[in-house]
């Protein structure tokens, strides 16, 4: 295991994650669509704002807990939903789910995970949130619900920003596609780290965990999961279905994957707890706006009425300070976590926690705020 102390930042982890992982894998996290304009563009984003600090503020004492989707949690920040996550490490998510739960922050669960809604519900009393598709198999979305209301979920969470399958140029250079079809690059890769592949033939493999009983027995299990999953995500989805699902689940409810301030406000108007501004860390439509671009126009059409999560892009404490002072509620981040879940399972995905929170609160006291409250447009241009 690395000398996680050594790792001072979010990059840290990252260069620690590549030294680990196979380089299929590590590009499957670090990668996104076409250009992968959208990769960085969400992290350089933040640089278009300043923060203006105000100061001879009593700050000796700071408070980072706010209210999300039901749930008071620690600090502005929680762990968004990933999918296939013991690819990267054997513990997978029930490592992440208890890493947040430690920290006293929200884990999402995502449709495409490796472990099961019962499983992690088992592992962790923290706050979590299971996102969802609608799939051609209402039976199974309606499944998923009752599962996660069994297993004592907090929240759902729509992803609408996968209509169509994206080009992933990165994925298929290295042999990484849906089912995996590896070619001499890739296979070069996972020989280049046997400890990765010694810990993925010594521990249970990686399997689309939360419909691996849909699929028909006798069957290849990691080539027909994944043709399962591509045949059964539904293009047609509306805002009738997403209605549909806010009076089924019947508690907090997001929508992931917003963009557009008339799409916000079509979201507040059905009754949704929260829109999560995102464009799926780039990895859809190439070229779009980044999260810190579209947050601020979204908060403008409906701030107040719902939570606004920004989720993209996140590396910093000051990061997560500009989003609040636009107006976000709080945070959520995917590869920050899955670079410290690759570095190290559980206590990397604490690191990359505890890296942020720090930052968080120093730069609280630097801004000048005591709490998250205090934190409005005053402080950015």
């Amino acid at each position: 295991m690395p000398n996680l102390s050594n790792a001072l930042n979010i990059e840290d982890l990252r260069k620690m994650a590549r030294r680990r992982l196979p380089a299929p894998l590590f590009n499957y996290i670090d990668g996104g669509s076409d250009d992968e304009s959208n990769v960085l563009g969400n992290v350089r984003a933040y640089d278009t704002a300043k923060l203006i600090p105000e100061y001879l503020v009593d700050v000796a004492n700071i408070d980072l807990s706010t209210r999300v989707l039901g749930r008071d949690i620690s600090m502005p920040l929680f762990l968004a939903p990933t999918g296939m996550s013991r690819l990267f490490h054997h513990d997978g998510e029930t490592a992440a789910a208890k890493a947040a739960a430690e920290a006293g922050t929200y884990y999402s669960l995502s449709t495409v995970g490796s472990t099961t809604i019962e499983d992690v519900g088992a592992a962790t009393d923290g706050p979590k949130c299971f996102q969802i598709y609608v799939m051609k198999d209402r039976g199974l979305t309606r499944e998923f619900i009752q599962r996660c209301k069994d297993s004592k979920f907090d929240s759902l969470a729509l992803t609408v920003d996968i209509p169509v399958a994206s080009n992933r140029e990165r994925e298929l250079r290295y042999g990484f596609t849906m089912p995996p079809k590896l070619n001499l690059r890739g296979m070069a890769g996972f020989a280049a780290r046997p400890g990765w592949v010694y810990n993925a033939l010594t521990h249970p493999g990686a399997q689309l965990a939360n419909v691996a009983h849909k699929i028909p027995e006798g069957s290849s299990k990691s080539t027909s999961l994944m043709e399962y999953i591509a045949k059964q995500f539904d293009p047609s989805v509306t805002w009738d279905d997403m209605e549909w699902m806010i009076s089924e689940w019947g508690g907090p409810f997001a929508i992931k994957g917003i963009l557009s301030p008339a799409d916000a406000r079509k979201a507040v108007d059905i009754g949704i707890t929260a829109i999560m501004v995102s464009n799926h860390g780039g990895r859809q439509l190439d070229g779009a706006l980044s999260v810190f671009e579209a947050l601020g126009p979204i908060v403008d059409e409906v701030g107040g009425e719902c939570e606004i999560i920004c989720d993209g892009g996140i590396r910093r404490g000051t990061h997560v300070l500009k989003a609040l002072a636009r107006g976000a509620t709080a945070c959520s981040m995917g590869r920050p976590y899955l670079f410290g879940l690759a570095a190290a399972g559980q206590a990397g995905v604490a690191r990359a926690l505890d890296i942020l929170r720090t930052e968080i609160k120093t730069d609280m006291g630097l801004l000048g705020c005591r709490n998250i409250g205090e934190i409005g447009r005053k402080h950015i241009t």
